[in-house]
């Protein structure tokens, strides 16, 4: 089952319902079909409370993508807040498969604590390469933690990417996206080119339940993935 980095599935568990999951897997060797789930409601708790044999349902993939191939030739920011990282890991394996069609890749990551971070062993991994630049921080360090802390956005100086031919790709919670556009647009990258993921609220998946509706778009079926210019307007309307 092939798909393109930011899509995503519903999953279903019989009996008690189906909730949209990114995929979070390898899109250049999608098998098996790989998903990161954190217990969070009925249908997730569920599906963390499952052993290998247990039956799920599964359609998809649906959704926008992260814009990895139409940016080849400029520089690359990808911006992870939280569980955030799990929708943009498919991007950075795509992103690796093809090095040599990008400029600078930089990848800055923040976390509450040191335990909520993602992927460790494949984090140390990115971090070994010469061609990839990789920034991690906590929001609050335990004593164990000797690496950077504050928020994901006090890193992004450290991206030195050319804004004029960057694209940046984020995803987190929405203040830390609200934060890290203002950070990025300061340093000169165009709204056009920042592209942020807003899963939210998705339901049916299709647009058929208006749950994921923000303003005249469909989360599920315009997006998860958009260039934040064209959400801007919505973004800024508080509970919406």
């Amino acid at each position: 089952m092939g798909f393109a980095p930011g899509q995503f599935n519903m999953i279903y568990v019989p009996g008690i319902g189906e909730v949209p999951i990114s995929i979070s897997g390898d899109p250049v060797d999608p098998i098996p079909v790989i998903h990161t789930v954190r217990a969070a409601g009925t249908v997730t708790t569920a599906l963390c409370k499952m052993k290998a044999g247990d039956v799920v349902g599964i359609r998809g993939p649906y959704g926008s993508h992260w814009p990895v191939r139409e940016s080849a030739g400029n520089d690359i920011v990808i911006v992870a807040g939280g569980i955030g990282l799990a929708p943009l890991r498919p991007a950075i394996y795509q992103l690796l498969s093809q090095r040599d069609h990008y400029g600078r890749l930089a990848f800055l990551c923040g976390t509450r604590t040191p335990r909520e971070i993602l992927y460790r062993h494949e984090l140390e991994k990115w971090r070994s390469r010469f061609d990839l630049d990789v920034e991690i921080t906590v929001d609050h360090p335990g004593e164990d933690w000797y690496g950077r802390v504050g928020v994901v956005t006090t890193l992004i100086p450290l991206a030195g990417v050319d804004p004029f031919d960057t694209t940046a790709l984020v995803c987190g919670p929405e203040v830390m996206i609200r934060f890290t556009v203002a950070k990025l647009r300061q340093r000169g990258i165009s709204t056009d080119n920042i592209y942020v993921s807003m899963e939210r609220n998705m339901k049916c998946g299709i647009g058929l339940c208006g749950h994921c509706q923000y303003g005249r778009e469909f989360v599920c079926k315009d997006g998860p993935v958009f260039p934040f210019s064209r959400i801007e307007r919505f973004f800024k309307i508080r509970e919406l």
